[in-house]
């Protein structure tokens, strides 16, 4: 699978991902860090990635757009640090890759994965 990390996720994530085989791109690395999230959106429409980040407006963009892609996996972690971040997208991605690959936003919190597919409405 094909990752796009915002910001706020740890890039240890990033490095837990590919070792684990799947591509990944962390905003980071190509100089997104002030890009607008409908550039970030765009972009991972063009690239076919998944996009994983804590924030929220991310979830409208997509629901708005009533499109099948891009995949969110949305964080919602009282604990943010990088290993209780992995630890919970190892899960998401144990119960929601079929539904990502489809078109899905999926939401890892403390406790549970939430998964909507796409389009929704």
């Amino acid at each position: 699978m094909r990752f796009l990390a915002d910001m706020g996720v740890s890039y240890s994530v990033a490095l837990h991902l590919r070792l684990n085989g799947h591509e990944v791109v962390h905003s980071s690395d190509i100089g997104m860090q002030r890009m607008a999230d409908e550039e970030i959106l765009a972009r991972a429409i063009d690239e076919g990635c998944v996009i994983l980040t804590f924030d929220l407006d991310f979830a409208r963009l997509v629901f708005d757009s009533r499109a099948l892609l891009p995949s969110v996996v949305i964080y919602r972690l009282a604990d943010a640090r990088a290993h209780r971040q992995i630890e919970r997208l190892t899960v998401g991605l144990r119960v929601a890759t079929l539904a990502l690959e489809a078109g899905a936003v999926v939401i890892v919190d403390d406790m549970r994965v939430r998964i909507r597919e796409l389009p929704i409405g």
